[in-house]
């Protein structure tokens, strides 16, 4: 019952996008926040590497709360992923700006089933079939 509910609501939203902005945010997040020694080197310019992660992590999860909001998620997370590239060691060596725009991607092509919210359509019943007489004549 409960993988059941699980299902459910992994597949009402754009469950994978999500997935992806989040570890991409996480990516992009965990690199300046490394030992001591390391970021009082890098000062000043692991802020902005924080902020993108953290914004990335939000919108990922607004992907999976709020599915409404799919669309602006997924155009943030990409446009946030491509400046991490340059803003922030190179959006995580890569791989965060790979992820981020992966789920970016994902988040704004995800579309609901609308199958799942739609009421069974009626089969509709075929038409008898009609005779026609090139004469006219009727039977």
């Amino acid at each position: 019952m409960l993988l059941k509910r699980w299902r459910r609501w992994r597949r009402g939203r754009p469950f994978w996008g999500g997935v992806f902005a989040v570890i991409a945010g996480a990516e992009i997040c965990a690199l300046p926040l490394a030992p001591l020694k390391i970021m009082l080197q890098q000062g000043v310019a692991g802020i902005p590497s924080v902020l993108m992660g953290i914004v990335m992590i939000v919108l990922g999860l607004t992907a999976w709360f709020s599915p409404a909001q799919r669309s602006l998620a997924g155009v943030l997370t990409t446009l946030i992923a491509t400046a991490a590239l340059v803003l922030s060691n190179l959006g995580g060596f890569l791989i965060g700006t790979v992820l981020g725009i992966i789920g970016g991607g994902l988040m704004f092509a995800w579309q609901p089933n609308s199958a799942q919210h739609a009421p069974p359509a009626a089969t509709p019943t075929p038409a008898p079939p009609q005779h026609h007489d090139p004469q006219g004549a009727q039977p």
